[in-house]
């Protein structure tokens, strides 16, 4: 609504600035119709820039300027030779537009390398720190990060690299039916993560040239930025650690707050299919943990009462092990 009021208000002055030059020449009328145009070009401009970096506008700017002190330092040594007032007027002109050129292209290409670019450095207290979680892929088609962020266990500002975003594009127009699902799935939940007024979610432009794969892309940009990475991915998790990264995974934070059981407890469960042993059934608990007991295929599709023998942790998860209890 600001930005609607903003283009609005740009408009009106446009046109009364317009409406002032024409008075000069006797055609306000014409004057404010090409101020309005200019106006409204200007408004068409800035909407088709919303995938400008804002990091890689500030390293232009920089090699820019930095261009233009080389080529003055230059054209101030060739003002010592004796060429003319015509020679160094045209050596200065070209040696300015040369050096700008190549200084903002160069700044533009080696904008990650980039440490102390303005939109980088953040004014604020020496005790305080702003938590950044970048969203990997898998973290947001898996979906669960949505549920915990809104129960407040951990208050930080979600970013999603526009890199992540064309991956993530790119699953949902998948020929694989079961990738295509997972990706639509994705864009679904990061759509309504964006409409939510309680996500504090921002899409990073930088597509981080200098790295090869999305994984490395995502480690490079969590070093840049100062962030933590979440991910369900077991390779990026080992990748990340390797280099310093901080990871939060979902399936670890998932297994951590399972409930606890000993042996010797009981418990009541309802056995829902067989074993791959003979007698035995399985049963589930509410967060997903399966239960073997021994000795109950006979008694599938009952609810009863069963004491735990033994649990078993595997990379997988948690695995209960059980049989009949006799109380």
């Amino acid at each position: 609504m600001t930005l609607i009021f903003i283009r609005i208000f740009f408009l009106v002055i446009g046109g009364v600035v317009g409406y002032q030059i024409g008075l000069i020449g006797g055609q306000a009328l014409w004057g404010i119709g090409i101020g309005l145009l200019v106006g409204l070009a200007l408004i068409f401009l800035e909407a088709n820039m919303r995938r400008v970096s804002l990091r890689g506008l500030s390293s232009m700017v920089f090699g820019l300027v930095l261009g233009m002190i080389m080529a003055k330092l230059i054209t101030d040594i060739l003002s010592l030779l004796p060429l003319g007032e015509v020679v160094h007027s045209i050596l200065k002109v070209i040696l300015t537009l040369v050096f700008s050129y190549l200084g903002a292209v160069m700044a533009l290409r080696g904008k990650d390398e980039f440490n102390i670019i303005i939109p980088y450095v953040r004014f604020k207290r020496q005790d305080s720190r702003e938590d950044l979680v970048i969203l990997d892929t898998s973290a947001i088609i898996d979906g669960r990060i949505a549920d915990i962020y809104k129960t407040k266990f951990f208050e930080a500002r979600l970013v999603v690299p526009r890199f992540v975003l064309q991956e993530l594009q790119h699953i949902a127009d998948s020929d694989d039916t079961l990738k295509r699902q997972r990706g639509r799935r994705g864009m679904e939940i990061l759509r309504s993560m964006q409409k939510d007024s309680n996500f504090d979610i921002k899409i990073h432009e930088d597509d981080m040239t200098g790295a090869s794969d999305v994984d490395s892309k995502l480690v490079a940009l969590a070093k840049m930025i100062e962030a933590k990475v979440c991910t369900t991915d077991f390779n990026l998790n080992r990748i990340a650690a390797i280099q310093g990264v901080k990871i939060l995974n979902v399936n670890e934070l998932a297994n951590a707050v399972k409930s606890v059981v000993f042996a010797g407890e009981i418990m009541e469960v309802k056995l829902i299919k067989e074993g791959k042993e003979a007698e035995q059934a399985v049963a589930y608990m509410d967060d997903g943990t399966m239960i073997v007991v021994a000795d109950a295929r006979r008694m599938i599709g009952q609810k009863t009462k069963v004491e735990v023998t033994s649990v078993l942790q595997t990379q997988a998860g948690r695995m209960i092990f059980a049989k009949l209890s006799r109380q």
